[in-house]
């Protein structure tokens, strides 16, 4: 999701709510600590340098149980690091602390911004030589041809 329909959604909205994929809220008292700018110049194992840019969000929980994000609040942030920063539209990255600080995608299922699982994907397949996913085939499936299996005394083996 990018930073302009994070904007749009939040102007529509009466609260704003963060939830993770596996339906579990992030607590209402939450604070946004951060919207910045990551830059991420790399090389691939492939040899191919790289440039990525996403709009980072820190959703941070404190012992402010009072504490209540309004959508215009969020939006008045989000103006500020567009003023200051020079923050693009980018894809929006989350960064919230479970065990440790984990890293998100961001989507929006109608009702609440959901963090999404982010995975790790290798870049250069090709010059990396990963293989293509085998087909999957059940046994039953393999051809019964007589011709090609191996009997007793037929001196295959």
């Amino acid at each position: 999701m990018k930073l302009s329909e994070v904007k749009q959604i939040s102007s529509t909205l009466e609260n704003v709510e963060f939830q993770l994929e596996n339906g579990t809220f992030v607590p209402e008292h939450f604070h946004v600590t951060e919207v910045g700018i990551i830059t991420k110049h790399f090389i691939d194992c492939g040899g191919v340098v790289r440039n990525e840019k996403v709009v980072n969000f820190q959703l941070w929980n404190a012992n402010d149980f009072e504490h209540r994000l309004k959508p215009a609040k969020l939006l008045h942030i989000i103006q500020l690091s567009e003023d200051k920063l020079k923050i693009e539209d980018f894809e929006i990255e989350v960064e919230y602390q479970s065990e440790t600080i984990g890293k998100y995608d961001l989507a929006f299922n109608g009702k609440t911004f959901v963090l999404q699982n982010k995975t790790t994907a290798c870049l250069a397949q090709d010059s990396c030589r990963i293989p293509s996913e085998k087909q999957k085939i059940n046994l039953v499936e393999l051809s019964n041809d007589a011709s090609s299996c191996c009997t007793p005394n037929s001196g295959c083996c």
